[in-house]
């Protein structure tokens, strides 16, 4: 059951520009460049879709098949999850072959593991709080990605501006083979994080929509 409706979320519901922003992380090629930027263009791509969504009656549509209003929700986290980590999967081989053709991003953090960490904390900041607020009314899409904006901005900056301390840019923005290594718990603590908020915000959206009058 839950493949097929991923499957629906998939053909139906998903608007092209997701698919799109999901190989954005070419942009990791772009020099002098915020490399957390591309990685906004994901939970932008899902937003398109949540809106999509709404605007066809998706959601109520789903809700009434013979379904729980929870499978409701569960495929459409799953969708965010694959989005996300796509996303990421794709950005990856750019992220090796500029360590090898382009200088130091003179701009912010270099795309390392330590970056992947603090992307997907960046990504779990959107889910916990867009994914929510969107399941209070299962309606409202534009103000829960904005409420989700504020929070996740204010992240970007304060991880961009880390990297201009001397003694954290020393061990976060390089590509050293040694100094990389050093960065694996950074990537370890940033999936842990990722794996549970997508587990919190998914709960707590079930909760929510359960209690929304369709």
């Amino acid at each position: 059951m839950m493949r097929a409706l991923l499957y629906k979320e998939l053909l139906l519901t998903s608007l092209p520009p997701m698919f799109i922003f999901m190989f954005f992380g070419a942009m990791l090629m772009i020099p002098g460049y915020p490399y957390y930027v591309p990685f906004f263009f994901g939970c932008l791509g899902l937003f398109f879709t949540f809106q999509n969504g709404r605007e066809n009656k998706d959601t109520f549509y789903t809700a009434a098949l013979p379904i729980s209003k929870g499978d409701v929700v569960r495929a459409r986290c799953l969708l965010v999850v694959l989005v996300e980590l796509g996303e990421v999967l794709i950005s990856v081989p750019f992220a090796v072959l500029r360590a090898y053709v382009l200088p130091p991003n003179p701009v912010g953090i270099e795309p390392n593991p330590a970056f992947y960490g603090f992307v997907l904390v960046m990504f779990t900041i959107f889910n916990v709080i867009f994914l929510t607020q969107f399941y209070k009314t299962a309606y409202n899409v534009g103000k829960s990605f904005i409420i989700a904006q504020i929070p996740l901005w204010l992240y970007i900056i304060v991880m961009e501006a880390l990297v201009h301390f001397p003694t954290l840019s020393a061990y976060l923005d390089t590509t050293e083979p040694s100094m990389m290594l050093g960065q694996l718990p950074i990537l370890a603590a940033g999936i842990i994080i990722y794996v549970l908020g997508i587990l919190v915000a998914c709960r707590v959206s079930i909760q929510r929509f359960e209690k929304v009058d369709l």
